[in-house]
C-alpha cells in the first residue's frame, strides 16, 4: 500500500470512528484552493511566498559590470534609491521598494577558477542550483549547501543562508574577495588583506553597501554524500542531536507537531555508488499533514496517535550522489518562516519550550519545525559572528496568517540569545541588533562612508540604519 494511501486511511477510520462529528465545511475550506487572483499592477513585484510585494517605478537587469556603473550613476537616478534583488526567497522585507529594482541576474556563471588554492569567482546573479555542474568540471565543489537551490549566489550571500553541520559555515564564511559597485560608479575589490573593513562589511550586506557583483569562494574538492533520513521519536532525536551533530558532516532534523515523531537527515562523505532507495516527495509530505490537520484538528490527542502510528511504518530513506545533488530539494510547496540562530548551550531548552508551545496553543500548525547546526565565523552581520549555533526554525503555510504563531515563538527565542536570519521574518530593531552584533556600528560607519545619501536603502533598512546611527 503507498504511504499516502495507509496515511488517508488512518484518518478516515478516525473520523469514522467518532460520534459527532463536525461538518467538514470549515476542514475543506481550510485545505481549498488559493484565493482568487487579483490582477497585478504594471511592474509589482512579489517575493515567492507572497509576503512582500512593491510597485518600483523601474526593472533593471544590467548585462555587464560598465551598464551596471551606467545605471548608478545615470543623473536621472540621482534622487532614486536603488535596491539589488535576487530570486525573491527572503521573507522579510529586504527587497521591497518604489524606486529602481536591479537585478544581477544577467551577471551569472563561473568567472574564473584557481585550481592550487580550490577557488573560483563568481558572478553573483548566479542560482544555486546553476553551480554545481560546472564546478564539478573545474574539479571543485561547495563546503556546504542551504536546502533551496533556486536562490540567486547574491541573495543567499548578503542574507548569511546557510546549510547545517557543527563544523561548516554559512556560505557567506567561504568569501574570500569581492567585487562592489559603491553609489559613486566606483568598482572596488576586497578581501581580507585589501580594503578589509569593506570585505568583512560586504560578506552579509543586506545589499546595502551596494552591488556585489562577484565573490570569490573557497572551494572544496567534489564529494560524495551518503544521505540518510530517519523517523524517530522525538525524544530519542533530542537525547542524541547534540553527539550526531559532532559525528556527522551535516546533521539537521524536523520534527511534527502533534505526532511525537521527526525525522533526521544526515549527510557523510562515501565513496560508494550512486544510488536510492525511495523517498517520500516532500511536497506530497506536506500536503498530507495539511490534510491530517484539518480532518483531525478537532482532537490534537488523535492526531498524536494517527499521525505518530503513520511515521513509525516509514522505512529509512538512503540517497548516494554528488554532495551538489544530495544538499538541494524542489520546495513547491510554499510557506512563510521564521528562523533564530542560537548559542549552542541553548538550544535544547528553546526548543522544548517552542515545542511546548506550540501543542498547547497552535492545534492548527502542521509544518515540520526545522533545526540545523552551522560552525561560527567572522563576517560583521553574519548570525554566526564568533558563535557556533543551532538554528530553530517555524512555518505556515503561505496561504495561512503566520503572525500569531512567530509573535508567540520569536520571545522564546530571543530569550535564549537568539540572532534572526536576515532572510527570514521578525520584529527586530534597530535598537535590537545593535545589542546582538559586536560589529553593528562599525558595520554602519563604512556604510555610512560608501552611501552617505542612503541611496541603496528601501524604507525598511533606513529605518534600521538610520536609528542605529541616532543612537551613538
Amino acid at each position: 500500500m503507498e504511504r499516502r494511501h495507509f496515511l488517508n486511511l488512518l484518518v478516515g477510520t478516525a473520523i469514522a470512528s467518532q460520534t459527532g462529528w463536525p461538518s467538514l465545511s470549515h476542514a475543506q475550506t481550510a485545505s481549498g484552493t488559493n484565493n482568487p487572483a487579483t490582477t497585478p499592477a504594471q511592474l509589482t513585484w512579489r517575493n515567492w511566498s507572497g509576503c512582500q510585494s512593491s510597485t518600483p517605478s523601474h526593472r533593471l537587469a544590467p548585462s555587464s559590470i560598465s551598464e551596471l556603473q551606467e545605471i548608478v550613476a545615470n543623473p536621472g537616478h540621482k534622487n532614486s534609491r536603488l535596491r539589488p534583488v535576487g530570486s525573491g526567497h527572503s521573507f522579510s522585507p529586504l527587497v521591497p521598494t518604489n524606486d529602481i529594482l536591479v537585478s544581477l541576474a544577467r551577471l551569472n556563471g563561473i568567472l574564473s577558477h584557481d585550481d592550487s588554492r580550490c577557488r573560483a569567482r563568481i558572478a553573483t546573479g548566479t542560482l544555486l542550483g546553476q553551480l554545481g555542474r560546472p564546478l564539478e568540471s573545474v574539479n571543485q565543489a561547495l563546503f556546504n549547501m542551504p536546502d533551496i537551490d533556486q536562490q540567486s549566489l547574491g541573495g543567499l550571500l548578503a542574507t548569511a543562508t546557510h546549510g547545517t553541520g557543527a563544523t561548516l559555515m554559512s556560505l557567506s564564511g567561504y568569501i574570500e574577495g569581492l567585487t562592489l559597485v559603491t553609489a559613486q560608479g566606483e568598482v572596488i575589490q576586497c578581501s581580507r588583506d585589501h580594503n578589509p573593513d569593506i570585505f568583512q562589511a560586504a560578506r552579509v550586506s543586506l545589499g546595502s553597501l551596494g552591488f556585489v557583483t562577484d565573490v570569490i569562494l573557497q572551494n572544496s574538492r567534489p564529494y560524495r554524500l551518503r544521505k540518510t533520513t530517519e523517523w524517530l521519536a522525538i525524544d530519542d532525536i533530542l537525547t542524541t542531536a547534540d553527539t550526531m551533530a559532532g559525528k556527522h558532516r551535516n546533521y539537521e532534523f524536523y520534527y511534527i507537531p502533534f505526532s511525537g515523531m521527526g525525522f533526521t537527515s544526515i549527510h557523510d562523505i562515501t565513496n560508494e555508488p550512486a544510488s536510492e532507495t525511495p523517498a517520500i516527495d516532500q511536497n506530497d509530505g506536506a500536503r498530507d499533514l495539511q490534510q491530517a490537520r484539518d480532518y483531525l484538528s478537532w482532537s490534537p490527542r488523535l492526531r498524536r496517535l494517527i499521525l505518530g502510528s503513520y511515521m513509525r511504518t516509514l522505512s529509512t530513506e538512503v540517497k548516494v550522489a554528488s554532495s551538489w545533488q544530495n544538499y538541494t530539494s524542489d520546495r513547491n510547496v510554499r510557506f512563510n518562516e521564521m528562523e533564530y540562530h542560537l548559542p549552542r548551550e541553548n538550544w535544547q531548552v528553546a526548543f522544548r519550550k517552542v515545542m511546548e508551545l506550540i501543542e498547547t496553543k497552535f492545534p492548527e500548525v502542521f509544518f515540520p519545525v526545522e533545526v540545523r547546526f552551522v560552525k561560527g565565523d567572522d563576517a560583521w552581520l553574519s548570525p554566526f559572528y564568533r558563535r557556533d549555533s543551532v538554528s530553530i526554525a517555524v512555518h505556515r503555510f503561505f496561504e495561512d496568517d503566520y503572525t500569531a504563531l512567530f509573535t508567540a515563538v520569536e520571545p522564546i527565542l530571543r530569550h535564549y540569545g537568539g540572532r534572526p536570519h536576515w532572510g527570514k521574518l521578525n520584529t527586530l530593531t534597530a535598537n535590537d541588533f545593535q545589542a546582538l552584533y559586536p560589529k553593528w556600528q562599525e558595520f554602519c560607519e563604512v556604510r555610512e562612508h560608501l552611501d552617505p545619501n542612503g541611496r541603496f536603502l528601501n524604507p525598511y533598512l533606513a529605518q534600521l540604519f538610520t536609528r542605529s546611527k541616532a543612537t551613538v
